[in-house]
């Protein structure tokens, strides 16, 4: 399933859904399911090692490992 960002009409925020092309989007803050499918925003040239990077940085001080592969895992520090 792809990533799409929608804007809600009814309370004027945006997120990131998780949805399947034929699935109604509702939003995770009002509830509404007036959606806009927006254009998401694509990563800058030379910067996806950054967010990559910060990414797990903040996974590692909450305790998870979801941004590593498997392999990787087994070397990280915790805390």
């Amino acid at each position: 399933m792809p990533l799409f960002d929608f804007h809600c009409r009814v309370c004027d925020k945006t997120s990131e859904l998780l949805i399947r092309g034929d699935t109604v989007a509702s939003c995770p803050h009002c509830g509404g399911t007036q959606m806009e499918k927006q254009l998401s925003a694509i990563a800058p040239a030379n910067k996806s090692n950054a967010v990559i990077s910060s990414a797990r940085r903040q996974a590692n001080k909450e305790g998870h490992f979801s941004n590593y592969s498997s392999s990787e895992r087994k070397g990280v520090p915790k805390g």
